[in-house]
């Protein structure tokens, strides 16, 4: 499986941050947009037992089935295969007829620039703030780019996103991988009620 080399920064200014990449004479490789994404595993959740998930992903101009297996939160501890397949419904039924269960569906949007051969994303999911990830070659070109976005290394994050969320509420890891849909929507008063004060933050 191939190491996916990324890091995370949390609570982005989108304007601010849009405006030093243009500075920086980044690429837009597309405008912000809509995603949609399916996560699936076995129904003993076996996947889950060895960090593993089965992610169906609508990015609006192609759909990607990946495996993502978590080894540890660290630079080198993700790993992942994707493929491009060409029809989310017909996948997602496949994914179930072959006894594959449905353990989540979650909306996100996404903007994508290039830098210096880096890929920087501005991503915004429900309920938290827009943080920034790159993704990039190797270490060495993935800090580099930090650096040159001023983005300090010791506040990157990684992993999937549940380590974001765990910034702003209240929730264990496995609590927040049992939350069915992660959608635009007002903040649930389940999920209000577990907001962590900005001064904890």
């Amino acid at each position: 499986m191939q190491t996916e080399i990324e890091a995370k920064w949390l609570d982005i200014d989108l304007p601010s941050f849009r405006k030093q990449l243009l500075a920086l004479h980044a690429t837009l490789q597309y405008p912000e947009r809509f995603m949609r994404r399916r996560n699936f595993d076995y129904p003993d959740r076996r996947l889950e037992s060895i960090g593993g998930w089965i992610r169906l992903r609508d990015e609006g101009d192609i759909i990607t089935l990946s495996y993502k297996q978590l080894q540890d939160r660290t630079l080198h501890g993700t790993k992942e295969i994707t493929l491009q397949v060409h029809d989310f419904e017909k996948t997602r039924q496949f994914l179930l007829a072959i006894g594959l269960k449905q353990m989540s569906y979650q909306e996100t949007k996404r903007e994508k620039w290039i830098l210096d051969g880096n890929e920087v994303t501005l991503d915004t999911w429900p309920w938290i703030p827009s943080f920034v990830e790159i993704e990039s070659p190797d270490e060495a070109s993935l800090k580099a780019a930090a650096q040159t976005l001023q983005l300090p290394w010791s506040e990157a994050l990684h992993g999937s996103v549940e380590t974001a969320y765990q910034r702003y509420y209240d929730f264990t890891e496995s609590e927040i991988d049992t939350w069915e849909t992660i959608t635009f929507v007002p903040i649930p008063d389940w999920l209000a009620k577990k907001r962590i004060s900005s001064s904890k933050i």
